[in-house]
């Protein structure tokens, strides 16, 4: 009796001794599922998560890209801490170097890949199509489609359409966005940021200035593509304010460019007969538009231009201008720095 009781006795410590080890042995194989696959520090590897994808769908990518080394692991983990149904879609940058718990608050924080981008002062919506193209933002035709698209902002025009129907009021500036982001998302952000810097530097504007919203912006981009110097953009906005308010033609060669399917280093006779109402030699006033998207200087200039009898200016080899009152003395400068 005593000799059964001490057999039952042993395989019971058996048995509970089995667990134990087993237990153990399952516990190390899944704290090592846990583990990262490489070394910490690891190259980034990008990872798209569509919208609506499941936990299955997102740890088979994750393992089919060697960021993790189980999807029956990260099923298990997502699970066990309710964030199955958390993880967020976007592009991710992971690097193979971090654990499973570490990717997982990743996804689910949805710490997305950022690309950054800088609109340059100047810049036509075409041009910034193109850019953003070459940051593998956005397909240039895709973001084109977009600009002509209805936008809730009462500055942009109602006159002109297309996707110039947007330009001058892109905002040049830093952005950051997250890979995948639709155009409609960046051009709202842009349009934004130009509200937002448009209605903290308007309160500069000289009350005596006859111009709105959207002729002051006109006005900025002539500005931005005619200044090399900051301290001249003022008195180029106050030559042409000056001549707006004496009637005569604006001549401003960067509409001229603005027409040409590339600029010009310098204009023909020809160039300044083409036919449109963006020809300030041939029309007068403003043109019906904004050529390019001018930055907060040339903003500033034109809501406050410098208060000058200057009438002309002509452009030095060093970027400069001089600047004159009389057709004279504009044609002397003409000589002297520009061969035409």
């Amino acid at each position: 009796m005593e000799e059964e009781t001490d057999t039952k006795r042993r395989i019971a410590i058996f048995a509970v001794l089995f667990s134990i080890i087993l237990f153990l042995i399952v516990g190390v194989y899944f704290y090592n599922l846990l583990l990262p696959p490489e070394k910490p520090g690891a190259p980034a590897v990008e990872v798209y998560v569509a919208p609506g994808a499941t936990s299955a769908v997102v740890a088979a990518e994750l393992a089919g890209k060697g960021i993790i080394k189980s999807p029956w692991a990260f099923r298990l983990l997502t699970s066990i801490t309710g964030l199955d149904r958390k993880i967020k879609p976007g592009y991710y940058l992971i690097s193979p170097g971090l654990s499973l718990r570490e990717i997982l608050d990743l996804l689910a924080a949805g710490k997305v890949e950022e690309i950054e981008f800088t609109v340059p002062e100047g810049y036509t919506v075409r041009q910034i199509a193109a850019m953003l193209q070459q940051k593998g933002l956005t397909e240039e035709e895709e973001f084109l489609q977009a600009a002509v698209r209805h936008y809730p902002f009462d500055f942009l025009p109602d006159d002109v359409s297309g996707p110039e129907r947007l330009e001058g009021f892109l905002f040049p500036d830093t952005y950051r966005v997250a890979k995948g982001t639709p155009p409609e998302e960046i051009i709202m952000m842009m349009l934004r940021r130009f509200q937002e810097v448009y209605q903290e530097i308007s309160r500069e504007k000289d009350p005596g200035l006859n111009l709105d919203t959207k002729q002051i912006v006109i006005l900025a981009s002539i500005v931005e593509k005619e200044a090399r110097v900051d301290s001249e953009r003022p008195l180029i906005a106050g030559v042409y304010v000056n001549r707006l308010n004496k009637g005569m033609r604006l001549e401003a060669d960067p509409t001229i460019q603005y027409l040409l399917p590339e600029p010009k280093p310098v204009l023909t006779y020809k160039d300044l007969e083409i036919e449109s109402p963006y020809n300030t030699y041939r029309v007068n006033g403003l043109p019906p538009g904004p050529i390019a998207n001018p930055g907060r200087a040339s903003l500033l200039a034109a809501l406050r231009p410098a208060k000058t009898d200057y009438l002309y200016f002509v452009a030095k080899p060093d970027g400069t201008h001089y600047f004159s009152r009389t057709l004279d003395e504009h044609n002397q400068a003409v000589a002297r720095y520009q061969t035409r």
